[in-house]
């Protein structure tokens, strides 16, 4: 079911864990499925993202996504990583089953999120961000803001 990349990225997952005093925090999850990602950034002067961790309460696919992403992240500005896109994550990923796919989509929601944390914060603009908002529902993915 699970290929050996994302096998990998489950029993030895990157970057989990917390950013005490982070840049900025974002949380999502998924009702349908019960997965939640929060992931932490630290942001240097530069906009350089130095260090990124996660928590995910979730199956191996969501908790995979979160370590990839972490890893695909860490060391990008701010805007580069807002490129990252949940078909990103897959393809690093090697793929993942069509009934998981949401979890690649958390993974890209909860960078946005912890952006927009970040954004908010300093006053900062990036147009990648437009229009997104973590806490709508996100009816076309299913996803909603969850506190834990």
């Amino acid at each position: 079911m699970y290929n050996d990349k994302v096998m990998d990225h489950f029993m030895n997952p990157r970057n989990v864990g917390v950013i005490e005093n982070p840049s900025g925090v974002g949380e999502v999850g998924n009702v349908s499925c019960g997965d939640i990602m929060k992931i932490y950034l630290l942001i240097d002067d530069n906009d350089v993202i130095v260090d990124i961790k996660f928590k995910t309460f979730g199956c191996g696919s969501a908790i995979a996504s979160s370590s990839i992403a972490t890893v695909m992240i860490k060391g990008k500005t701010v805007s580069e990583a807002l490129k990252l896109t949940n078909k990103d994550v897959l393809d690093e990923l090697g793929g993942l089953p069509a009934v998981k796919i949401h979890c690649s989509v958390l993974a890209e929601q909860a960078l946005k999120a912890a952006v927009l944390d970040y954004a908010n914060k300093t006053g900062k603009h990036y147009p990648e961000l437009d229009g997104f908002e973590p806490d709508d529902g996100h009816d076309d993915h299913g996803l909603v803001q969850i506190e834990f």
